[in-house]
């Protein structure tokens, strides 16, 4: 059974087709998802999604993206949502330079007030890093020398020297669909050679669709194509794959009920 660790069914896409969403991916032998929040107005419709379904789970965060527009969502505010019993993580937040569609500064404060949040709560934190290697990693190697917090890295397709030291530090790491696009093949390789039990598989839906799915929405119905390619790229069955990932995700989010 597959574990889809981060995607967003509330998102135009899958929001429309919830029921029927949630349907074909425990037919594909999904068996828990998680419901990743972006921004403080989603909060309460993510966790409402989790409060009505047993296998999906909620976190919550502001996303890069949001950065500007959330200047009220500082650490106490995430502590406080994340009292919740269905909410397992903090996030996703982190640092986005490709768009830059939030201020740099305000980027990097929101991200360290998520990570207070992580600290505070026990609490996994969601990174989200792009075209930002050099600052994600100084923030989050500067904020575990405060003190130790769980986080993952996830939709990774940062560089392999990028993965080792984020592994160094502890953090897990989380493949998407891109692993299977043709042109992926410094990904490919850093998939390979990810330690078994620092490794999780996700959707990031309704985006990223994997081989054989380009050009659709995505859905966590999807995550096992994901997983058969990885599997192969590992020179592993998939079943030992998905039970691997499967227990390190609910080794990470401990809140998770099994």
């Amino acid at each position: 059974m597959f574990v889809d660790s981060h995607c967003h069914l509330n998102y135009a896409g899958l929001v429309e087709e919830q029921p029927a969403v949630l349907a074909r991916a425990r037919e594909a032998g999904v068996s828990a998802m998680l419901n990743i929040s972006t921004r403080s107005s989603e909060w309460d419709d993510v966790i409402a999604t989790a409060e009505r379904e047993d296998d999906v789970m909620a976190s919550v965060g502001v996303h890069p993206h949001e950065a500007d527009l959330h200047p009220d969502v500082e650490t106490e505010t995430l502590v406080a949502r994340a009292a919740h019993p269905k909410v397992i993580g903090i996030g996703e937040s982190g640092l986005d330079y490709y768009y830059d569609r939030s201020d740099r500064d305000r980027q990097r404060q929101s991200f360290r007030a998520h990570i207070a949040a992580a600290r505070e709560t026990g609490l996994p934190l969601i990174v989200h890093t792009r075209d930002a290697e050099d600052d994600t990693y100084a923030i989050l190697a500067d904020e575990m020398g405060k003190g130790a917090y769980p986080a993952l890295i996830h939709c990774f397709t940062a560089s392999r020297d990028f993965a080792a030291k984020v592994l160094d530090l502890g953090l897990t790491i989380s493949i998407s669909g891109i692993v299977t696009f043709k042109k992926a093949e410094d990904l490919q390789a850093t998939a390979k050679d990810l330690p078994a039990d620092r490794l999780l598989i996700e959707t990031d839906s309704p985006f990223l669709a994997p081989v054989p799915h380009r050009g659709r929405p995505c859905e966590p119905a999807y995550v096992a194509d994901t997983a058969r390619f990885l599997a192969n790229l590992r020179g592993e069955s998939v079943e030992h794959l998905a039970e691997t990932t499967t227990n390190n995700f609910y080794r990470l989010f401990t809140k998770a009920r099994r």
